[in-house]
Protein backbone atom coordinates (compact mmCIF):
# COMPACT_ATOMS: atom_id res chain seq x y z
CA UNK A 1 0.00 0.00 0.00
CA UNK A 2 1.58 3.51 -0.61
CA UNK A 3 0.71 6.16 1.75
CA UNK A 4 -0.48 9.57 1.58
CA UNK A 5 2.25 10.28 5.06
CA UNK A 6 4.67 9.37 6.45
CA UNK A 7 4.58 10.58 9.89
CA UNK A 8 7.95 10.45 12.17
CA UNK A 9 7.15 11.08 15.80
CA UNK A 10 3.79 9.64 17.61
CA UNK A 11 4.10 11.50 20.61
CA UNK A 12 1.08 14.66 21.27
CA UNK A 13 1.55 16.26 18.52
CA UNK A 14 2.07 13.68 16.20
CA UNK A 15 -0.64 11.34 17.45
CA UNK A 16 -3.57 14.99 16.65
CA UNK A 17 -1.52 15.26 13.37
CA UNK A 18 -2.28 11.59 12.68
CA UNK A 19 -5.79 11.53 13.82
CA UNK A 20 -6.66 14.37 11.72
CA UNK A 21 -5.07 12.91 8.45
CA UNK A 22 -7.29 9.94 9.03
CA UNK A 23 -10.23 11.78 9.61
CA UNK A 24 -9.84 14.01 6.51
CA UNK A 25 -9.22 10.34 4.77
CA UNK A 26 -5.95 10.21 4.26
CA UNK A 27 -3.76 7.33 4.67
CA UNK A 28 -1.12 7.35 7.27
CA UNK A 29 2.31 5.65 8.37
CA UNK A 30 3.81 6.27 11.68
CA UNK A 31 7.05 5.71 12.54
CA UNK A 32 8.63 6.07 16.55
CA UNK A 33 10.97 4.59 19.19
CA UNK A 34 7.98 3.75 21.21
CA UNK A 35 4.99 1.36 19.64
CA UNK A 36 2.69 2.30 22.24
CA UNK A 37 2.65 5.96 21.26
CA UNK A 38 1.09 4.42 18.59
CA UNK A 39 -1.59 2.11 19.77
CA UNK A 40 -4.93 4.92 19.55
CA UNK A 41 -4.17 5.58 15.83
CA UNK A 42 -3.62 1.88 14.89
CA UNK A 43 -6.85 1.19 15.54
CA UNK A 44 -7.98 3.23 12.32
CA UNK A 45 -7.88 1.79 8.92
CA UNK A 46 -5.21 2.61 6.96
CA UNK A 47 -2.71 2.50 9.27
CA UNK A 48 0.69 1.33 9.85
CA UNK A 49 3.53 1.23 11.88
CA UNK A 50 7.02 0.99 12.17
CA UNK A 51 9.92 1.23 14.64
CA UNK A 52 12.34 4.40 13.57
CA UNK A 53 15.53 5.88 15.87
CA UNK A 54 16.06 9.38 13.59
CA UNK A 55 19.59 9.37 14.52
CA UNK A 56 20.44 7.17 12.15
CA UNK A 57 20.02 8.83 8.65
CA UNK A 58 20.36 5.70 7.00
CA UNK A 59 18.17 4.06 8.76
CA UNK A 60 15.62 6.67 8.13
CA UNK A 61 16.54 6.93 4.45
CA UNK A 62 15.33 3.22 4.21
CA UNK A 63 12.04 3.76 6.04
CA UNK A 64 11.19 6.47 3.87
CA UNK A 65 12.24 4.77 0.63
CA UNK A 66 10.01 1.56 2.10
CA UNK A 67 6.89 3.93 3.01
CA UNK A 68 6.87 5.88 -0.38
CA UNK A 69 4.56 8.31 0.89
CA UNK A 70 3.53 11.84 -1.01
CA UNK A 71 4.76 13.54 2.18
CA UNK A 72 6.84 13.31 5.37
CA UNK A 73 4.99 15.05 8.24
CA UNK A 74 8.51 14.89 11.63
CA UNK A 75 6.73 15.67 14.66
CA UNK A 76 9.53 14.26 16.93
CA UNK A 77 11.34 16.45 18.93
CA UNK A 78 12.97 19.30 16.88
CA UNK A 79 16.63 17.54 17.64
CA UNK A 80 16.47 15.32 14.49
CA UNK A 81 14.70 18.14 12.35
CA UNK A 82 18.01 18.78 10.46
CA UNK A 83 18.73 14.67 9.98
CA UNK A 84 14.74 14.09 8.68
CA UNK A 85 15.42 17.03 6.45
CA UNK A 86 18.59 14.90 4.87
CA UNK A 87 16.76 11.91 4.05
CA UNK A 88 14.09 13.82 2.23
CA UNK A 89 16.21 15.42 0.28
CA UNK A 90 17.90 11.59 -0.58
CA UNK A 91 14.47 10.18 -0.90
CA UNK A 92 13.49 13.64 -2.79
CA UNK A 93 10.13 13.59 -0.71
CA UNK A 94 8.24 17.29 0.74
CA UNK A 95 8.91 17.59 4.34
CA UNK A 96 7.26 19.27 7.06
CA UNK A 97 8.53 19.59 10.60
CA UNK A 98 7.17 21.47 13.74
CA UNK A 99 9.85 23.92 13.86
CA UNK A 100 13.63 23.85 15.16
CA UNK A 101 16.41 25.95 17.19
CA UNK A 102 17.93 28.82 15.45
CA UNK A 103 20.79 26.97 14.63
CA UNK A 104 19.27 24.62 13.20
CA UNK A 105 16.96 26.71 11.50
CA UNK A 106 19.49 28.26 9.56
CA UNK A 107 20.71 25.20 8.66
CA UNK A 108 17.76 24.29 7.07
CA UNK A 109 17.46 27.44 5.09
CA UNK A 110 20.66 26.71 3.63
CA UNK A 111 19.32 23.42 1.78
CA UNK A 112 16.81 25.99 0.00
CA UNK A 113 18.57 25.45 -3.37
CA UNK A 114 18.91 22.15 -3.38
CA UNK A 115 15.11 21.35 -2.59
CA UNK A 116 14.53 23.09 -5.25
CA UNK A 117 16.87 21.24 -7.14
CA UNK A 118 15.28 18.64 -6.50
CA UNK A 119 11.43 20.03 -7.03
CA UNK A 120 10.19 19.52 -3.37
CA UNK A 121 9.07 22.07 -0.65
CA UNK A 122 10.24 21.94 2.94
CA UNK A 123 8.78 23.86 5.51
CA UNK A 124 9.82 24.03 9.28
CA UNK A 125 7.79 25.47 11.85
CA UNK A 126 4.10 24.23 10.99
CA UNK A 127 2.18 24.05 14.06
CA UNK A 128 0.98 26.76 16.32
CA UNK A 129 3.95 29.05 17.13
CA UNK A 130 5.87 29.01 15.27
CA UNK A 131 3.33 28.14 12.47
CA UNK A 132 -0.26 29.96 12.81
CA UNK A 133 1.99 33.04 13.92
CA UNK A 134 3.98 33.41 11.10
CA UNK A 135 1.30 32.85 8.66
CA UNK A 136 -1.38 35.47 10.44
CA UNK A 137 2.06 37.85 10.56
CA UNK A 138 2.51 37.14 6.51
CA UNK A 139 -1.31 38.02 6.46
CA UNK A 140 -0.59 41.62 8.61
CA UNK A 141 2.46 42.50 6.77
CA UNK A 142 0.80 42.72 3.88
CA UNK A 143 -1.38 45.50 4.70
CA UNK A 144 1.78 48.01 5.80
CA UNK A 145 4.02 50.22 3.59
CA UNK A 146 6.85 49.57 6.53
CA UNK A 147 6.95 47.39 9.68
CA UNK A 148 8.79 48.98 12.40
CA UNK A 149 7.92 46.55 15.64
CA UNK A 150 6.52 42.79 15.95
CA UNK A 151 5.66 41.20 19.10
CA UNK A 152 4.22 37.68 19.16
CA UNK A 153 3.78 34.81 21.88
CA UNK A 154 1.62 32.73 23.39
CA UNK A 155 -0.71 33.08 26.58
CA UNK A 156 -2.68 29.89 27.79
CA UNK A 157 -4.94 28.71 30.80
CA UNK A 158 -7.40 25.85 32.42
CA UNK A 159 -10.49 25.50 33.78
CA UNK A 160 -8.73 23.43 37.07
CA UNK A 161 -5.68 24.42 38.13
CA UNK A 162 -3.96 21.41 38.33
CA UNK A 163 -0.90 20.54 35.62
CA UNK A 164 -0.66 19.08 32.49
CA UNK A 165 2.46 19.31 29.77
CA UNK A 166 1.39 22.11 27.77
CA UNK A 167 3.03 20.43 25.31
CA UNK A 168 7.01 18.69 24.64
CA UNK A 169 8.46 19.38 28.16
CA UNK A 170 11.94 19.52 27.17
CA UNK A 171 10.72 22.27 24.67
CA UNK A 172 9.39 23.91 27.83
CA UNK A 173 12.49 23.22 29.88
CA UNK A 174 14.61 25.39 27.33
CA UNK A 175 12.18 28.37 26.80
CA UNK A 176 12.36 29.22 30.64
CA UNK A 177 16.45 28.76 30.42
CA UNK A 178 17.99 28.95 26.86
CA UNK A 179 18.58 32.79 26.86
CA UNK A 180 16.19 34.99 24.68
CA UNK A 181 17.36 36.61 21.58
CA UNK A 182 15.42 39.87 20.50
CA UNK A 183 15.65 42.77 18.43
CA UNK A 184 16.04 46.27 19.67
CA UNK A 185 16.89 49.07 17.61
CA UNK A 186 17.65 46.83 14.76
CA UNK A 187 20.73 45.15 17.09
CA UNK A 188 20.53 41.42 17.96
CA UNK A 189 20.77 41.00 22.09
CA UNK A 190 19.76 38.11 24.39
CA UNK A 191 18.39 38.16 27.92
CA UNK A 192 17.64 35.56 30.39
CA UNK A 193 13.82 34.55 29.72
CA UNK A 194 12.75 35.41 33.29
CA UNK A 195 14.80 39.10 33.89
CA UNK A 196 11.73 40.72 31.93
CA UNK A 197 8.55 39.90 33.02
CA UNK A 198 5.26 40.95 32.18
CA UNK A 199 1.49 41.12 33.25
CA UNK A 200 -0.28 41.74 29.90
CA UNK A 201 -3.88 41.28 29.28
CA UNK A 202 -4.84 38.78 27.18
CA UNK A 203 -8.03 37.92 24.69
CA UNK A 204 -9.94 34.90 26.80
CA UNK A 205 -7.37 34.26 28.96
CA UNK A 206 -7.25 37.80 31.06
CA UNK A 207 -4.51 39.11 32.93
CA UNK A 208 -1.38 37.00 33.08
CA UNK A 209 2.41 37.40 33.66
CA UNK A 210 4.83 36.61 30.58
CA UNK A 211 8.40 36.54 29.60
CA UNK A 212 10.91 36.71 26.87
CA UNK A 213 11.97 32.74 25.76
CA UNK A 214 14.23 31.86 22.91
CA UNK A 215 12.17 30.88 19.71
CA UNK A 216 12.95 30.00 16.00
CA UNK A 217 10.61 33.47 14.93
CA UNK A 218 12.91 35.89 16.36
CA UNK A 219 15.25 34.88 13.43
CA UNK A 220 12.69 34.14 10.70
CA UNK A 221 10.51 37.32 11.52
CA UNK A 222 12.99 39.17 10.68
CA UNK A 223 14.53 37.14 7.86
CA UNK A 224 11.20 37.96 6.04
CA UNK A 225 10.63 41.04 7.23
CA UNK A 226 13.50 42.98 7.53
CA UNK A 227 13.07 44.63 4.57
CA UNK A 228 10.63 46.12 5.32
CA UNK A 229 12.52 48.35 8.32
CA UNK A 230 12.17 46.12 11.00
CA UNK A 231 13.70 47.58 14.18
CA UNK A 232 12.48 45.87 16.92
CA UNK A 233 11.16 42.09 17.49
CA UNK A 234 10.56 40.17 21.01
CA UNK A 235 8.72 37.20 21.66
CA UNK A 236 6.34 36.12 24.84
CA UNK A 237 5.42 32.96 26.24
CA UNK A 238 2.82 33.25 28.76
CA UNK A 239 2.13 30.32 31.63
CA UNK A 240 -0.67 30.04 34.09
CA UNK A 241 1.33 30.46 37.69
CA UNK A 242 -0.02 26.52 38.59
CA UNK A 243 2.04 25.49 35.49
CA UNK A 244 4.96 27.72 35.56
CA UNK A 245 5.58 26.95 38.98
CA UNK A 246 5.94 22.92 38.31
CA UNK A 247 8.00 23.82 35.40
CA UNK A 248 10.22 25.53 37.73
CA UNK A 249 10.33 22.70 39.87
CA UNK A 250 11.64 20.12 37.30
CA UNK A 251 14.09 22.84 36.61
CA UNK A 252 15.65 22.75 39.92
CA UNK A 253 15.49 19.39 41.02
CA UNK A 254 17.60 18.46 38.13
CA UNK A 255 14.91 16.80 35.94
CA UNK A 256 14.83 19.18 33.05
CA UNK A 257 18.64 18.31 32.20
CA UNK A 258 19.83 16.83 29.39
CA UNK A 259 23.30 15.55 30.87
CA UNK A 260 23.70 11.86 30.92
CA UNK A 261 23.77 10.62 34.67
CA UNK A 262 25.01 7.13 35.60
CA UNK A 263 22.71 4.83 37.71
CA UNK A 264 23.62 1.18 38.45
CA UNK A 265 26.02 1.68 35.09
CA UNK A 266 22.91 2.70 33.06
CA UNK A 267 23.37 6.24 31.09
CA UNK A 268 20.14 7.87 31.95
CA UNK A 269 19.45 11.22 30.26
CA UNK A 270 16.75 13.27 33.09
CA UNK A 271 14.78 15.11 30.58
CA UNK A 272 14.06 11.76 28.54
CA UNK A 273 12.97 10.01 31.86
CA UNK A 274 11.04 13.38 32.87
CA UNK A 275 9.67 13.27 29.01
CA UNK A 276 8.03 9.12 28.92
CA UNK A 277 6.56 9.77 32.77
CA UNK A 278 4.68 12.69 32.07
CA UNK A 279 3.67 11.22 28.59
CA UNK A 280 0.90 8.41 31.03
CA UNK A 281 0.30 11.78 33.44
CA UNK A 282 -3.74 11.89 32.75
CA UNK A 283 -5.93 14.96 31.75
CA UNK A 284 -8.08 15.74 34.96
CA UNK A 285 -11.78 14.87 34.13
CA UNK A 286 -13.48 17.98 32.83
CA UNK A 287 -10.06 19.55 32.04
CA UNK A 288 -10.45 22.29 29.53
CA UNK A 289 -7.72 24.80 28.01
CA UNK A 290 -8.00 27.67 26.29
CA UNK A 291 -4.89 29.64 24.41
CA UNK A 292 -4.58 33.05 22.39
CA UNK A 293 -1.98 32.94 19.68
CA UNK A 294 -1.07 36.52 19.05
CA UNK A 295 0.93 38.85 16.50
CA UNK A 296 1.45 42.71 17.21
CA UNK A 297 2.93 44.34 14.69
CA UNK A 298 3.33 48.52 14.69
CA UNK A 299 4.08 50.35 11.66
CA UNK A 300 3.28 53.04 8.85
CA UNK A 301 0.42 52.61 5.87
CA UNK A 302 0.03 55.68 3.45
CA UNK A 303 3.14 57.68 5.63
CA UNK A 304 0.72 57.53 8.57
CA UNK A 305 1.02 54.92 11.94
CA UNK A 306 -0.42 51.83 11.85
CA UNK A 307 -1.13 48.77 14.28
CA UNK A 308 -2.44 45.54 13.98
CA UNK A 309 -3.25 42.85 16.47
CA UNK A 310 -3.54 39.37 15.03
CA UNK A 311 -5.05 36.68 17.16
CA UNK A 312 -5.77 33.02 17.18
CA UNK A 313 -8.28 31.86 19.59
CA UNK A 314 -7.86 27.79 20.51
CA UNK A 315 -10.56 26.16 23.35
CA UNK A 316 -10.16 22.28 24.04
CA UNK A 317 -12.35 20.31 21.41
CA UNK A 318 -15.20 18.49 21.72
CA UNK A 319 -13.59 14.61 20.92
CA UNK A 320 -10.05 15.83 21.62
CA UNK A 321 -10.10 16.45 25.28
CA UNK A 322 -6.88 14.49 26.30
CA UNK A 323 -5.09 17.06 23.32
CA UNK A 324 -6.05 20.27 25.48
CA UNK A 325 -4.99 23.20 22.90
CA UNK A 326 -2.42 20.97 21.57
CA UNK A 327 -4.56 20.87 18.49
CA UNK A 328 -3.38 24.34 17.78
CA UNK A 329 -0.02 22.92 16.49
CA UNK A 330 -0.58 18.76 15.58
CA UNK A 331 -4.18 19.84 13.00
CA UNK A 332 -1.97 23.14 11.61
CA UNK A 333 0.56 20.47 10.56
CA UNK A 334 -1.76 18.26 9.49
CA UNK A 335 -3.81 21.61 7.81
CA UNK A 336 -0.24 22.32 5.86
CA UNK A 337 1.03 18.31 4.96
CA UNK A 338 -2.59 18.43 3.23
CA UNK A 339 -2.31 21.63 1.37
CA UNK A 340 1.27 20.16 -0.08
CA UNK A 341 -0.01 16.68 -0.99
CA UNK A 342 -2.81 18.47 -3.09
CA UNK A 343 -0.32 20.50 -4.59
CA UNK A 344 -2.19 23.60 -3.39
CA UNK A 345 1.51 24.82 -2.27
CA UNK A 346 3.29 25.46 -5.34
CA UNK A 347 6.68 26.66 -3.91
CA UNK A 348 10.23 24.64 -3.85
CA UNK A 349 12.70 25.09 -1.98
CA UNK A 350 13.25 25.75 1.97
CA UNK A 351 10.46 27.91 3.83
CA UNK A 352 8.97 28.47 6.84
CA UNK A 353 5.04 28.85 6.12
CA UNK A 354 4.17 32.20 5.87
CA UNK A 355 5.56 33.02 2.36
CA UNK A 356 3.98 29.82 0.96
CA UNK A 357 1.09 28.70 2.64
CA UNK A 358 -2.29 29.93 0.73
CA UNK A 359 -3.43 32.34 4.04
CA UNK A 360 -6.99 32.65 3.31
CA UNK A 361 -7.45 29.05 2.82
CA UNK A 362 -5.55 28.10 5.41
CA UNK A 363 -7.56 30.60 8.18
CA UNK A 364 -10.70 28.54 6.39
CA UNK A 365 -9.26 25.22 7.73
CA UNK A 366 -8.45 26.50 11.36
CA UNK A 367 -12.18 27.87 11.24
CA UNK A 368 -13.13 24.67 10.29
CA UNK A 369 -11.79 23.18 13.36
CA UNK A 370 -12.83 25.88 15.48
CA UNK A 371 -9.82 27.99 15.92
CA UNK A 372 -10.85 31.62 15.64
CA UNK A 373 -8.77 34.42 13.71
CA UNK A 374 -9.16 38.25 14.91
CA UNK A 375 -7.94 41.38 13.43
CA UNK A 376 -8.05 44.01 15.38
CA UNK A 377 -11.02 42.35 17.80
CA UNK A 378 -12.44 41.49 14.50
CA UNK A 379 -13.43 37.78 13.41
CA UNK A 380 -11.85 37.84 9.84
CA UNK A 381 -12.32 33.83 9.03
Amino acid sequence: MKYDFLILGVGMQGKIAARDLLEHDNSVFLADLYKENASKILKYPKTEFAIIDLSNIKETIELIKKVDPRVVLNCAEGDWNLNVYKACLQTKKHVLDLGSDIPMTKKQFAMHKDFKKNDIVAITGCGSTPGINNIMLHHAHQLFDSVETIEVGFAWDSNIKKFVVPFSIQSIIEEFTDPAPLIENGKLIEVNPLDRIEERNFREIGKQKCFLVRHPETYTFNLFNKKLGLKNLRYYAGFPSHSADTIRTFIDSGLGNKTPIIIDGKKIVPVDVLTQVLKKLPFPDGYTEKENIWVHVWGKKNKKHHEILMECIVNTLPGWEDAGCNVDTGMPASIMAIMVKNGTVTARGSFAPGPVIPVDLFFKELRERSMTVYQNGTVIN
